[in-house]
């Protein structure tokens, strides 16, 4: 078997199959307190210190809805670009398990607060349109605890009734790179909102993928699987691979595919059954009767659609035109929230006579690889932009070469200092006095008279070597512009 991994096709005895994948996000709402009581939302607390009566389900709690909560999903509809509902119902989905206190989760079914929606992503390729059947609001389950007592499963409810908003995408995504371009963008935009913070270290982000192979060019879907509860885009793209050649080869041995809930075993690096898939009936929805439907009118969405920012795709545009920047350019200049604020700072703090692109070089590379390599965000850079715009003018300037630039670079990690101070403590001012750099270069030609001779019968690569001289000797703080100019005129 052979997989083309420009398009994800699975060849197989002359038959090409193509993958179809649908993700069901789950997005915790950023919120100080849940769903449906007042208990705190905040990670780490010890187990079951924050679960309120109605939490842990005691006979005659009755929940409360957190306005907070659905201002911030319908926010999130209107950064997805879609349709606000303004009558949404919740509903009880019946499904025992122990960390489930009520024995049912209160969710949406037919009535979600948010309707269809589009995604755009940018690819190597062009642009990828990706559908949003829905976003719903429901509430967290509590957390069972399988490896801290060798006979006994723990049961932690402090998640019991977190707001979750689930994000469904349609079956629109062909290959893992979509699925990763994909869910970083849904990130980007709710973290641009402030509705979700995304850290799926915490788990407030994860997704159920779901996955079907069908021949390519054929219209019907396959039977789909889903994989329950992936917490990072790394697992959601081993177990895409593992699962769709698991789908070709069960079809290839004449076998069918059975509709199921499977997990990833990260380990293994394989998925395996967990149940055979519900279906909407399995779960006996109902409308909740301690909850009435939700009714929101124009004027709560429009005052809403007054708090909502510049968003990815807009500041996208917006930086092509005003900073005249590559569309790869903006692109990962406003993939997140921090690093669009960081450029913008630093752009502000260099003044007139700006060198937009000098600054973008610096952020996109020696930045972005210090902080890739100390595994931290932009919001924790060693270097604020107010000295990186510093760095970026001196070389613009012409007071220091790009060379030396990085010298100091590498000095300002050390306590966020002032490259201005380092290069007059360290002496490592450029040299730009043509009277000076001419006295230079004289002395060199002299000592290398033969290989002047050479470079004027034509041997040209010797300029490099003229080139080089000079910039040893002068300690690499010869203006190299300057330089290259009266090398041409002296040899």
């Amino acid at each position: 078997m052979t997989i083309d991994k420009s398009e994800y096709l699975i060849k197989r005895h002359n038959k090409v199959y193509e993958v179809v994948i649908g993700l069901e996000v789950h997005a915790q709402v950023t919120s100080n307190s849940k769903l449906f009581s007042s208990s705190s939302t905040k990670f780490g607390a010890e187990p079951n210190t924050q679960v309120s009566l109605v939490d842990a389900a005691f006979p005659g709690m009755l929940p409360v809805i957190n306005e907070f909560c659905v201002k911030q999903a319908i926010k999130t509809g209107i950064g997805l670009r879609a349709q606000i509902n303004k009558r949404s119902v919740f509903d009880r989905k019946n499904y025992f398990y122990a960390d489930l206190p009520q024995g049912y989760q209160i969710s949406q079914f037919k009535y979600p607060i948010v309707g269809e929606g589009t995604v755009i992503l940018d690819m190597q390729d062009g642009q990828k349109e990706v559908g949003i059947e829905r976003l719903h609001l429901e509430q967290d389950a509590g957390k069972s605890i399988h490896d801290m007592d060798p006979q006994n499963t723990l049961v932690d409810l402090n998640r019991s009734g977190v707001a979750l908003m689930e994000i469904v995408s349609k079956p629109d995504l062909r290959t893992p790179n979509e699925v990763s371009v994909y869910i970083k963008k849904l990130r980007s935009i709710m973290r641009y909102l402030g509705t979700c913070d995304g850290n799926m270290q915490e788990g407030s982000l994860r997704a159920d993928v779901n996955v079907s192979v069908r021949l390519k060019d054929t219209k019907k879907l396959g039977t789909r699987c889903e994989i329950k509860n992936v917490n990072s885009i790394k697992f959601m793209q081993m177990a895409i691979d593992y699962e769709a050649n698991r789908q070709v080869d069960l079809i290839e041995e004449g076998k069918s595919i059975d509709q199921e809930t499977r997990l990833f075993d990260t380990k293994k690096n394989e998925t395996r059954s967990m149940r055979s898939k519900e279906d909407a009936h399995d779960y006996r929805y109902f409308p909740d009767p301690d909850l009435l439907p939700l009714e929101v009118n124009d004027e709560f969405i429009n005052e809403l659609k007054l708090t909502i920012p510049e968003l990815p795709d807009d500041k996208k545009k917006r930086f092509i035109e005003e900073f005249k920047l590559t569309p790869y350019e903006a692109t990962i200049l406003v993939s997140d929230i921090e690093t669009s604020k960081y450029f913008e700072e630093v752009i502000a703090k260099m003044g007139k006579n700006q060198d937009i692109k000098l600054a973008v070089n610096w952020i996109t590379g020696e930045l972005f690889a210090v902080l890739n390599n100390k595994n931290l965000e932009i919001s924790q850079s060693p270097i604020s932009a107010k000295n990186l715009a510093k760095l970026v003018n001196l070389i613009k300037n012409g007071t220091i070469s790009g060379k030396i630039g990085k010298t100091i670079f590498e000095l300002m990690m050390d306590g966020d200092k002032d490259p201005q101070i380092i290069v007059e403590e360290k002496g490592l001012k450029q040299e730009s006095d043509p009277k000076a750099l001419e006295a230079l270069i004289d002395k060199i030609i002299n000592e290398n008279q033969e290989k002047a001779i050479e470079y004027k019968n034509g041997k040209e690569k010797l300029f490099g070597f003229f080139v080089g001289q000079a910039m040893k000797i002068s300690g690499g703080k010869a203006n190299p512009q300057l330089i290259n100019e009266i090398l041409k005129k002296k040899l």
